[in-house]
């Protein structure tokens, strides 16, 4: 649907029988399938090192894409910026779900989600400078510290992993938007494109620990399964439901990612929060659900359109960063698709 309308081309069977399901579908998809990929890449951590696992998890992911979306078809027509900007958001995925992997090895899965979602509150405070961000700011820095405090004695590594994965993850943000932005690149052909060139920086960080494995057809199914479930599916429902939600609305239901995190940490590996870790969890999920940004706060604002035009939904739209309105017409509108932070298409934490 997002590639229909920045290209030009017919939906896919695919994007046609989307939208007969309703988008909160696709984002409960997202959110489940973000942090139960990641549960079960625990488990796996007990018969390959955590970046032994996140090898498989880009690879495996990367392969699904390039057969899927063949982006390089696009890469070749793209301009030199734009193929940097992908460039770019390789490295940050291949860095970013490493020290994320390493983080949960060492802390518990919600801990990890709630630290994540700090930069991204830092970063709509420092857009949309309000007494609302700055609770919301408030908030996450007091959830953030009730789940690190424990944390920095007993596993002070473990903690600047995390803030690591949560700084590249905002970074990621902002090179994914940027990307958005090139209608040359546009959709899940960019997030493909960033995948598929991923391989060999990941493959340089961690492919030695999947060396003593790669005859292991257990460990081998069980990476793929990872790949599919942390990177494809969710980043897929993202899109879905991105595409079709007002952007106040998707901001809301992100909100939820720390405590399903913390649940699916609780079911899938019996780590029982703490009264003080179920509090930060909350603290951050208020922060993340009244945080504003500031494509939510130009979509508020009230807006005229010539008569007898048909005004689409921008409310999941970034405005352009420059350039005054023309006379007598209206605004420019940029052209980029926000992305959620947890996974963006991916943010999430595109693991992430």
């Amino acid at each position: 649907m997002f590639n229909q309308a920045v290209r030009g081309d017919h939906p896919s069977m695919v994007e046609k029988r989307s939208e007969k399901v309703p988008p909160q579908a696709y984002f409960i998809g997202s959110a489940v399938f973000h942090y139960l990929g990641p549960a079960f890449a625990v488990l796996l951590f007990a018969r390959v090192a955590p970046l032994g696992v996140a090898w498989l998890r880009i690879i495996s992911a990367a392969i699904v894409f390039a057969l899927w979306r063949r982006p390089w078809r696009t890469l070749r027509s793209a301009d030199r910026r734009t193929v940097r900007l992908v460039v770019a958001l390789a490295i940050v995925l291949a860095t970013m779900n490493s020290c994320f992997y390493e983080a949960i090895a060492r802390l518990p899965l919600g801990t990890v989600s709630a630290i994540e979602f700090l930069p991204v509150i830092v970063l709509a405070a420092m857009g949309v400078r309000s007494l609302r961000n700055g609770a919301a700011l408030a908030l996450a820095v007091a959830g953030v510290y009730s789940l690190v405090a424990v944390q920095l004695t007993g596993e002070p590594l473990g903690v600047a992993l995390a803030f690591g994965n949560a700084a590249l993850f905002a970074i990621y943000i902002v090179l994914a938007h940027r990307i958005a932005q090139t209608a040359e690149l546009p959709g899940i052909d960019g997030l493909a494109g960033a995948m598929l060139l991923a391989t060999p920086v990941t493959t340089a960080i961690g492919g030695w620990a999947v060396v003593p494995h790669l005859l292991d057809p257990v460990a081998i199914g069980a990476g793929i399964g990872v790949g599919i479930t942390s990177s494809v599916i969710p980043y897929v429902c993202d899109q879905l439901a991105m595409s079709r939600l007002p952007r106040a609305t998707y901001s809301l239901m992100v909100s939820l990612l720390p405590a399903t995190a913390t649940v699916i940490g609780i079911v899938v590996l019996t780590q029982i929060p703490s009264a003080r870790q179920i509090v930060g969890v909350a603290l951050v999920v208020a922060a993340v659900a009244i945080h504003r940004d500031r494509a939510a706060a130009a979509t508020a604002a009230p807006a005229t359109h010539p008569p007898g035009r048909t005004v689409p939904d921008m409310a999941g739209i970034r405005p352009p960063r420059s350039g005054k309105p023309k006379a007598g017409g209206n605004p420019r509108r940029g052209e980029s698709q926000w992305l959620a932070p947890m996974k963006p298409r991916a943010t999430g934490r595109q693991r992430t």
